[in-house]
């Protein structure tokens, strides 16, 4: 693993260490866990924002939203945001005790993330002429890929849980067509881009659901910007932009989901507007008090709280029991496990947070937490790193391939969009990873002469 750690990202380090001065500044009653984890989480933003227009950042983006949901929410909990928060909403332990296992295990998470297993650490770096290529020779199977990835879309609500899974992992690679498309061509399929944008809206807006939507966003823009490099002020007006829009959303998605899955409204884009409307005459659009209410949206720490504080007073550690038991679910179809846990199963979560929760109501340990109620605070933070290294392998893999194989570059983007997020069950994560990874797999098997780069003058 040569080069481990280099990071060929070119970051302006002048601005990272002013925050970090003027952050102990203007903020001197900040503790050292709270201003270690913002300046943390600062540095990984940094890498993210530099690296795009150089690559597709998917390490720098699962690294950045474990530090959003891990460390920035927590602490703007414990630095006065906890007190808009009722019950076991709040942080259950206090700072010190919280910080001092999950601060270690985040940066266990992204050292795991770092380490490289190809030769070159520019693998990351897409080779356009490559990619152009390929795109002016292949240009059915990119527009299949686009017509699947809508067919799927459309007709995966009608299976069943296990069979939908697949139809939802190839509703995705429309994404992957129109990533092509965007990075092939001189000149854009405006028509192909509305489609496939407008799809990933409408079907937010059906299911209330937009982590994926903001997912894509970025993704689409970092695709964009590797077409384009635009300036670093471009680039941040732009993250300026995509922040006030996450900001929104959240403020606006408690509202939006009351009026479709309460009231029993559509979910289109006519409610959407409806409830922007009505919370903006209201005034209740954008208030601090409901800023700083939303903080528990991006506080995955008031479950990992939870966690702590129940084991191992109440339930004695795992031991890795409960772990076989989410690598059952992530791994083997209902078919060979009929017993294995279902996704989102709630008494599962009650048993090891210690709070109930309502019937219908999904939360997920995440893995921090499973790392913890399986193995404790040290254990805990060594599993993190074997995640982190897992993501960081599947990663390198689709790289090495992209030279003779181009659209495998852009696959960790279908892989990783789910897993990513650090608020998510552990079972569903892996469960995500395993069976994309296999289902490219089947394709590419299937196509291989297709997916194969015929390069000229070899």
């Amino acid at each position: 693993m040569k080069n481990l750690f280099k990071t060929d990202v070119p970051i302006d380090w002048r601005i990272y260490f002013a925050i970090v001065v003027f952050t102990k500044l203007f903020f001197p009653e900040l503790s050292f866990y709270s201003y270690l984890a913002f300046m943390i989480s600062a540095y990984q933003f940094m890498l993210l924002f530099y690296s795009i227009g150089y690559i597709l950042p998917v390490r720098y983006l699962a690294g950045s939203l474990m530090c959003v949901q891990m460390l920035v929410g927590p602490a703007f909990a414990y630095n006065g945001l906890d007190e808009y928060q009722l019950g076991f909403l709040k942080m259950q332990i206090d700072e010190s005790a919280y910080f001092s296992y999950v601060l270690p295990a985040t940066i266990m998470f992204i050292i795991g993330l770092k380490i490289r297993f190809n030769q070159n650490v520019s693998d990351e770096y897409i080779n356009i002429d490559h990619l152009k290529e390929y795109v002016i020779n292949n240009q059915s199977t990119i527009y299949a890929f686009i017509i699947i990835g809508f067919i799927s879309s459309l007709v995966s609500p009608f299976f069943s849980t296990e069979i939908g899974f697949v139809f939802t992992l190839l509703g995705s690679f429309k994404f992957v067509g129109l990533f092509m498309i965007i990075l092939g061509e001189h000149n854009l399929k405006p028509v192909s881009l509305f489609v496939v944008i407008s799809s990933i809206i409408l079907s937010s807006l059906g299911s209330a659901m937009f982590h994926d939507l903001l997912i894509w966003v970025l993704f689409l823009g970092a695709v964009f910007s590797l077409k384009y490099k635009p300036s670093i002020y471009l680039k941040f007006v732009l993250a300026m932009f995509f922040v006030v829009l996450a900001v929104f959303i959240q403020m606006l998605k408690g509202d939006y989901r009351d009026a479709t899955w309460k009231e029993g409204k559509e979910g289109d884009v006519s409610t959407f507007a409806t409830t922007t409307k009505v919370k903006s005459e209201q005034n209740e659009l954008f208030t601090m008090e409901k800023l700083k209410q939303n903080n528990v949206r991006i506080n995955q720490g008031f479950i990992i709280t939870n966690i702590m504080k129940n084991v191992p007073e109440k339930e004695n550690y795992s031991n890795g029991a409960e772990l076989m038991q989410i690598l059952e679910a992530a791994v083997l179809p209902r078919v060979i496990a009929p017993n294995k846990l279902n996704a989102g199963d709630r008494f599962f979560f009650m048993k090891w947070a210690g709070f109930p929760i309502a019937a219908g109501t999904s939360m997920g340990l995440s893995s921090i937490g499973d790392g913890y109620l399986n193995f404790g605070k040290f254990g805990g933070m060594v599993f993190m790193f074997f995640l982190g290294l897992l993501f960081s392998y599947v990663i390198s893999v689709f790289y090495k391939y992209s030279f003779e194989y181009p659209i495998l570059y852009l696959f960790p983007t279908l892989v990783f969009y789910y897993p990513m997020r650090a608020d998510c069950e552990l079972q569903t994560i892996l469960g995500h990873l395993v069976k994309s990874c296999f289902l490219i797999f089947v394709v590419l098997k299937i196509w291989q002469s297709n997916f194969f780069l015929k390069i000229s003058n070899k």
